[in-house]
């Protein structure tokens, strides 16, 4: 079983070193220097399964205050204390496509297989997107996630507290 976790952290590292630094001194931002080292914390003390709600706090205990994902482009923006970042990860389609619609259900299984370990995060995107979500954003402050379709439909979902040491 994959570690969801592992599967994040993957994609971010593959979309992060790919990035061409855009300041003059080819030096990270505070900003993007902030979200990585939050995210190598998280990886050290996150369990091999039920591991999002230790790196959304990690994220949280670091000023970032919101992430927004748009499907099927795989763009990731985090707003954060010391400005916003944008990571962009390898789209799910390629072209014109449909858009599917919004099945709460299916999107209610993606979570739940993904809560359990049994997909990868780009699994978790893939199969979030065939339920028609179209983006969601994690609210590290409130700890709830909304997953949205294209028509404004929309499933919330709360994340429990975790204390990190």
């Amino acid at each position: 079983m994959r570690d969801p976790l592992d599967s994040i952290l993957q994609l971010f590292w593959a979309t992060s070193l790919n990035f061409e630094l855009s300041t003059e001194e080819d030096t990270l931002s505070k900003a993007v220097e902030n979200l990585i080292n939050a995210q190598q914390f998280a990886i050290s003390v996150c369990p091999k399964v039920g591991g999002f709600p230790y790196l959304a706090e990690a994220l949280k205990k670091a000023g970032i205050t919101k992430n927004i994902w748009s499907l099927p482009s795989c763009q990731s923006i985090y707003l954060t204390q010391f400005g916003s970042v944008v990571s962009q990860g390898t789209p799910l389609v390629n072209g014109t496509t449909d858009i599917p619609p919004f099945d709460r259900e299916a999107l209610i299984k993606a979570i739940k297989v993904d809560q359990a370990g049994q997909s990868s995060f780009p699994e978790f995107l893939k199969s979030t997107w065939e339920a028609g979500v179209v983006s969601y954003i994690v609210d590290f402050e409130k700890r709830v996630v909304t997953y949205y379709g294209v028509l404004g439909e929309s499933y919330s979902e709360k994340y429990p507290p975790i204390e990190l040491e």
